[in-house]
C-alpha cells in the first residue's frame, strides 16, 4: 500500500515556482502563491519565484536557468498549458527534457477529471527531467496547482513516499551525462 514511511527522515527540496502569464504580478498571482503555500506547508523550500510572459524564449531563459542553478531542485511552472495562441509554455520547456515524463499528464487529467469533467482535455500539462532537475508545467488555475500538488507532487516529492519516489533517485539523474559514450 502506498504512503509514507514514519521512519525515514524528510528530505527538503529547493523548488522554483515560475508563472507564465501576461496580466499577473505578485501581488495578484493566485496560482503561484497557491503552489508556494503548499511546497513550504510541506517542509520544502522555496528556492525562487518569477513571473514570465506567455513568451517561448522568456519562458525557457528562465527555466534554463533554474536549471543551470545549484541551488534549484525543482521547477514548477503554473500557465500557458492551454490551446490559445499564447499558451506555449509545453512548446518552450519540452525542448529542454532529457527524457519526458510521460505518466505525470495522464495522472494528472485522472485527477481532475471527477472535479472538471471533459475539460480536463484543456490542459497540456507535462512534466520532464533536465539538468537533474525535475520540471513540471502545470495549467494556470489554483484549482489545477491544488490537483497537481494534492494529488502527485505533494507524493513524489517526499523522501518519505513508498514505494518509490522522485527525490530517492535525485542523486542519479544525471548518470548519462556522467557516463560520457559507451565503448563497445
Amino acid at each position: 500500500m502506498p504512503g509514507i514511511d514514519e521512519s525515514l527522515t524528510f528530505v527538503p527540496l529547493n523548488i522554483a515556482v515560475l508563472t507564465v502569464s501576461d496580466t499577473r504580478a505578485l501581488a495578484d498571482d493566485r496560482s503561484g502563491d497557491t503552489l508556494a503555500g503548499r511546497l513550504t506547508a510541506a517542509g520544502h523550500n522555496l528556492a525562487r519565484r518569477a513571473i514570465v510572459q506567455d513568451d517561448i524564449d522568456a519562458i525557457r531563459a528562465q527555466v534554463r536557468d533554474w536549471i543551470a542553478d545549484p541551488g534549484v531542485d525543482v521547477v514548477i511552472s503554473t500557465g500557458g498549458t492551454g490551446f490559445t495562441g499564447r499558451d506555449v509554455t509545453p512548446e518552450a520547456v519540452e525542448p529542454l527534457f532529457e527524457k519526458r515524463m510521460e505518466g505525470f499528464s495522464t495522472i494528472f487529467h485522472q485527477i481532475s477529471f471527477p472535479k472538471i469533467g471533459t475539460s480536463t482535455i484543456q490542459s497540456r500539462a507535462t512534466a520532464g527531467v533536465a539538468g537533474a532537475t525535475y520540471i513540471f508545467a502545470l495549467p494556470g488555475s489554483p484549482g489545477a496547482c491544488k490537483d497537481a500538488w494534492d494529488g502527485i507532487l505533494v507524493h513524489q516529492l517526499d523522501y518519505r513516499y513508498r514505494p518509490c519516489n522522485f527525490v530517492e533517485i535525485m542523486p542519479r539523474l544525471d548518470e548519462h551525462l556522467r557516463r560520457g559514450k559507451a565503448k563497445a
